[in-house]
């Protein structure tokens, strides 16, 4: 008898701790993560990115807004869209990873906000997917 007890205690632990047949989606909250637009009204000008992770990026790791000055943001931005461009033109030798390309005209103030989030979405390209713009 103390023999069965204890068989049936050691199998009810092991059923207990066995998997559940309930299947749970961990990565339902990325899926769910908004699109991040980069728009400015005035100008008619507007980027939507669907990366997952960029919002949460943009949100916890990149640095503040005006932690550097419009200015700088803009001779990045002026730099890397340049190479995304060139990279966007030719698939063949990049990959189709770039898309579409980036209309942006240097001679247009964007404002602050267009152009950080635009220098913060190449940063999180070369932390997400190790793609460094040259």
């Amino acid at each position: 008898m103390k023999h069965l007890f204890y068989f049936l205690a050691i199998a009810l632990f092991i059923i207990s701790c066995g998997t559940s047949n309930k299947i749970t989606d961990t990565s339902s909250k990325n899926k769910l993560e908004e699109a991040v637009i980069i728009e400015n009204d005035s100008l008619e000008y507007q980027i939507i990115i669907y990366d997952i992770g960029f919002s949460s990026y943009l949100h916890t790791i990149a640095k503040p807004q005006n932690f550097y000055s419009q200015d700088y943001y803009e001779t990045k931005n002026i730099f890397y869209i340049s190479e995304w461009n060139n990279r966007a033109r030719n698939p063949l030798q990049y990959g189709d990873f770039y898309g579409s390309i980036i209309d942006y005209d240097q001679n247009i103030d964007y404002g602050i906000e267009v152009n950080y989030k635009l220098y913060s979405y190449f940063q999180f390209i070369k932390y997400k997917h190790g793609i460094r713009l040259r």
